[in-house]
């Protein structure tokens, strides 16, 4: 296909899904075509023309370039929001199993999102490799999940960072119970911050059902039904007096008819364009004498702090100074956390028995993601970093900065422990 045939498609700014078709096929294929790729996009016609950069085979491969090059036609379909744009590519790729959505991304590490089968059902992300369909069970043992039963399983999604930043958006509107929710030392946490429902009374149990049911018509790509059947339940609800049931439901159906794309758009941009965010996550403990253990993630994307990412880590499992103990005791809980984008590499603070000790976990966990470490001078500065040579000549000042605000960071956290432990 060339790019003056691409002009007389009339591709609209607006987001859906498109499809690399091929040569026709009786009874098959899309539109009587084969399906060569299907993908999603905030603007369908910024995205499809991104394909015709110069630097195509630098930013996709060649095996993009060969798949433009046997192109026949381009379809799309649009949707009303990027939401329902990566749910539908989802479901069309499981549909037609496009040739080069395969070759591009191994299969096995594609992202499912899976509904478990339990009185309380949680909602977790886990890759294609975790899940035995024929048993219907999810094994991933960093999530405490061994052979559990799953109801519901959807995907493939081909883009981890999109479907997280998808699942934060339903969750705000309905929330749901994940690994770390259901542990009954966060579960009042989750709930108070309105990401976990409650589940203390039968009443409670069955709107959690609803909510269920809800979700999975929205991973089914039956969004809008979904609003239709909201808003009779509401104007149902008001007819029998039942005003605060209502006013809930109200802002449900406000939120789904205003769904806030914003992440979802900043993702797809950054794909579209060939900028791939490089995420560094800097871990540093802080104590004294084992005392008040705590433990901090900063996170730098492009050089740049991400302030609305760190996270702060109470240090449970030792009463005297372990500061690697610490640091794999941080990293075990932090990726647990499927929900939040994997970083590009760690950054720890000492040497190689930091590393090794994130390395250890990194294996468990079998997860290939590459550690540097900043080792100090006795004034608390940095001398050298250590780790794979590629990373840190290339992200030097980010490695440093990520380093320095994990040290701020967990110092104010450790003082402001103590104060509270003093009643100060």
């Amino acid at each position: 296909m060339i790019r003056q045939e691409l002009n007389t498609l009339e591709l609209p700014a607006e987001p859906g899904v498109y499809f690399w078709l091929g040569e026709k096929r009786i009874g098959s294929g899309y539109d009587g075509r084969e399906v060569l790729y299907i993908g999603k996009a905030t603007s369908l016609r910024d995205r499809v023309r991104s394909y015709f950069a110069p630097d195509i085979i630098k930013t996709r491969g060649a095996h993009i370039v060969d798949m433009v090059f046997k192109t026949e036609t381009v379809a799309f379909e649009t949707t009303p929001t990027v939401l329902e744009a990566l749910i539908l590519e989802a479901n069309l790729i499981k549909k037609y199993k496009p040739y080069y959505n395969t070759k591009e991304k191994d299969d096995k590490s594609f992202n499912i999102v899976a509904i478990t089968k339990e009185d309380y059902p949680r909602i977790i992300l886990v890759r294609q490799k975790d899940i035995d369909s024929q048993a219907k069970t999810v094994t991933l043992p960093r999530l405490g999940l061994f052979n559990t039963a799953y109801d519901t399983v959807f995907g493939p999604f081909p883009n981890g960072p999109s479907i997280r930043e998808a699942l934060k958006i339903i969750r705000k509107i309905f929330p749901y119970r994940d690994r770390a929710s259901a542990q009954k030392d966060k579960e009042v946490f989750y709930r108070q911050i309105a990401l976990a429902p409650d589940v203390s009374n039968t009443e409670a149990v069955q709107e959690y059902k609803k909510n269920i049911s809800r979700i999975k018509l929205i991973f089914q790509g039956k969004l809008r039904p979904l609003i239709s059947g909201l808003k009779k339940e509401m104007v149902f609800a008001a007819k029998a007096e039942a005003f605060e049931e209502a006013a809930i439901l109200k802002q449900k159906v406000f939120a789904l008819e205003h769904i806030q794309d914003i992440s979802l758009i900043r993702r797809d941009l950054e794909r579209a364009s060939g900028e791939n965010i490089f995420r560094l996550e800097a871990y540093d403990i802080a104590h004294i004498s084992g005392k008040h253990m705590v433990g901090v993630m900063t996170v730098v994307e492009n050089s740049a702090a991400n302030k609305n990412e760190y996270r702060k880590f109470i240090i449970r499992g030792f009463d005297k100074a372990n500061d690697a103990g610490a640091l794999r005791e941080m990293l075990i809980r932090r990726l647990s956390h499927t929900e939040w984008q994997y970083p590009s590499a760690i950054v720890v603070d000492g040497n190689a028995i930091q590393i090794n000790a994130a390395e250890q976990v990194l294996a468990e966990l079998q997860l290939e993601i590459p550690v540097v470490a900043v080792t100090k001078d006795e004034h608390h500065k940095a001398k050298s970093i250590s780790g794979k040579q590629e990373i840190v000549e290339n992200n030097k000042f980010a490695i440093l900065l990520a380093n320095n605000e994990a040290h701020r960071f967990a110092v104010t956290f450790h003082q402001d422990r103590r104060k509270k432990a003093m009643n100060i």
